[in-house]
């Protein structure tokens, strides 16, 4: 949305009905799951607005749980309807806006393995087996600082880098310590000589400080 979306403040409910953008099959491009063949739940809305951000989520619709449930049913078959996709992406916008707790445990019931993607400002109790990835954002100002009722459930962090912006140069002490990994992942600025030159700081940022290199895989495939 490269930072024209309107800022939503989290929703209350249910959680019986969501505001979803998308949902769609694909590989897993980015951070612990990378190359896994995925379901990508995309929701609308999110409460940041960041310039760099390449997503849409703002032409969301309200649907049922149930039919979520559904497609995401259906999606994990493959064309002889073998289940061959286990791994299911909660993504937006900001998908912890949302009252995504019943989805998180309806899904992992049916023994998905369940990822949501954060941004670290917003906190819901989500059941225990999902795995929660931070990537924390900037605000001009400094990273916004994790939610300390958030910290413990982070399973990684992926921080964006980017060579022309002073605010993603590096990476911030937002609580990660050394227990939990840190993927470093170059920001895709739709510009190849901006790109060359994010990925190489981010490579000598993993190199120098023992991060995992993240590439969004899906983009070199040619898929969503």
């Amino acid at each position: 949305m490269h930072g024209t979306n309107p800022i939503r403040e989290p929703v209350q409910g249910d959680g019986l009905t969501l505001d979803v953008q998308s949902i769609f099959s694909t590989l897993q491009g980015e951070g612990i799951y990378s190359g896994w063949p995925a379901i990508f739940i995309r929701l609308g809305g999110c409460n940041l607005a960041c310039t760099f951000c390449d997503t849409e989520f703002e032409s969301f619709k309200s649907t049922p749980l149930t039919d979520i449930l559904n497609s995401v049913k259906k999606l994990s078959l493959n064309n002889d309807g073998k289940r061959i996709r286990n791994l299911v992406v909660i993504t937006g916008g900001e998908p912890l806006r949302q009252p995504i707790e019943k989805l998180c445990a309806a899904l992992l019931v049916k023994e998905f393995t369940v990822q949501i993607e954060t941004n670290g400002t917003l906190y819901r109790e989500l059941p225990e087996g999902v795995d929660i990835i931070c990537s924390p954002k900037n605000n001009g100002a400094g990273y916004f600082p994790v939610r300390g009722d958030l910290l413990p459930r982070v399973n990684a962090f992926k921080f964006i880098i980017s060579a022309g912006n002073d605010d993603y140069k590096n990476i911030a002490d937002v609580g990660q310590g050394s227990a939990i990994p840190v993927y470093v992942q170059p920001m895709d600025e739709g510009n190849a000589h901006k790109n060359a030159a994010n990925l190489k700081l981010t490579t000598n940022i993993a190199n120098d400080n023992g991060y995992r290199l993240s590439l969004q895989i899906h983009k070199i495939a040619g898929l969503e």
